[in-house]
């Protein structure tokens, strides 16, 4: 059977030459050979040259994720393998240059990695999936068979329950792919902290994977502080505790956790035991971290730290301006909190709000608050994390360490 074409509008085509992985709607001339969704397609120009080759679904406003540039390259099993091994082979370049080899981290990052759709997390010896397009969905046990042939987890468990899906077409969906099932908790080592995950009902796959690098600098900011034992640190959208295992470990004298979840701040406050510290029970709020700022802000409390790692705020274009307001707030709340000298941490994991805008909303709540600040470093995802220079969109991870006085 022939390969269904899809040709490129002339005016389109020369964007190919910046290898973006995503050819939108609006690029599409016509299309020809009735391919379904999720066939493999070539794409070409009005004059018949070959340009790329990825799938396709006609559901998506995305209609084609490119796979490869190269026109004698099929997409096989050997494809996805070699771009499986790939992916592996570089974590375990970077996984060496730790004095403590993690056991938990990225292992495919999607687009990033020459794999549209695929994220694929290590946590010990189970492996957790995401398959956010119709194209990886449907090859998905063909994956997960190729991934235990490489790796030999004891399992694989899918984590599909993300809203991403529906613009594809599809459902949110969880379940066991291969293997054994995983326990309700399982156990990482991540710079010698312990931390128990669930891969079940957890935040993204499981932890906040991304923010490896970031704790540690907290971690070390503090350890290196001569004054870190009489430091309290405020640690808002804690969910399972992770910067603050890393604060505590740094010498704070006190970490107050905020989040909305009450499961989450019980295993906070697990994880919190596991690496031989005190549980203080009025160290964990479950509550509205907007509110309970506001009202930490009414009674005069004073931090050394503030982190605020919020949730996406931004989801579509129509959501950036609300976005936008509500790291502006937040970030405000924070600056009025801290003593002089304090530091702050604040991210963004909205990917429409780039480093530049978050820059400037943080610019605008220093403003606000009167105070003075210094960017002392820019703080991205971990290099498990990688960003492919032809796809800016991965770079969703940004924040800043910063210096008030």
């Amino acid at each position: 059977m022939p390969e269904p074409i899809i040709t490129i509008r002339a005016d389109r085509a020369r964007v190919f030459d910046n290898r973006h992985p995503w050819v939108f709607s609006g690029a599409v001339h016509k299309v020809s050979g009735s391919p379904a969704d999720g066939d493999i397609v070539a794409l070409r120009d009005e004059d018949g040259k070959f340009l790329a080759r990825g799938y396709w679904n006609s559901h998506s406003q995305i209609n084609v994720h490119v796979l490869t540039w190269t026109e004698d390259q099929n997409i096989d099993d050997n494809f996805w393998r070699s771009r499986l091994q790939r992916a592996i082979s570089a974590r375990a370049v970077e996984n060496a240059q730790h004095e403590r080899t993690p056991n938990a981290y990225r292992l495919v990052n999607a687009e990033n990695d020459a794999i549209p759709g695929l994220v694929v997390d290590r946590y010990a010896d189970y492996l957790v999936i995401q398959a956010l397009t119709l194209g990886i969905d449907s090859r998905k046990q063909q994956l997960g068979k190729l991934l235990m042939e490489l790796l030999e987890p004891a399992g694989i468990y899918e984590r599909s329950d993300v809203d991403v899906r529906t613009k594809e077409g599809l459902t949110e969906t969880t379940g066991l792919l291969a293997g054994r099932k995983p326990p309700p908790l399982i156990e990482i080592d991540e710079n010698g902290k312990l931390f128990l995950v669930d891969l079940y009902q957890g935040h993204k796959t499981g932890f906040y994977l991304d923010q490896r690098v970031n704790r540690q600098t907290l971690g070390n900011w503090l350890r290196f502080d001569p004054l870190a034992d009489t430091r309290t640190v405020l640690n808002c959208f804690s969910y399972s505790g992770g910067f603050s295992v890393y604060a505590l470990d740094g010498m704070a004298q006190r970490v107050v956790n905020i989040d909305a979840s009450a499961d989450a701040l019980a295993l906070a406050k697990k994880n919190i035991a596991r690496n031989g510290f005190t549980v203080n029970e009025e160290d964990y709020v479950v509550g509205d971290v907007f509110e309970v700022l506001r009202k930490y802000r009414t009674e005069g409390q004073k931090f050394d730290v503030v982190i605020l790692d919020p949730p996406k705020f931004a989801h579509n274009q129509k959501q950036v301006e609300s976005a936008a307001r509500g790291y502006k707030d937040i970030n405000l709340l924070a600056f009025q909190l801290l003593n002089p000298g304090g530091v702050l941490l604040t991210f963004s994991c909205s990917g429409l709000v780039d480093s530049d805008l978050f820059q400037k909303i943080v610019f605008g709540a220093l403003v606000d608050s009167k105070r003075d600040a210094q960017i002392v470093m820019k703080l991205t995802a971990g290099p498990d994390h990688p960003v492919a220079l032809t796809f800016p969109e991965g770079a969703y991870l940004k924040g800043l360490l910063c210096r008030v006085w």
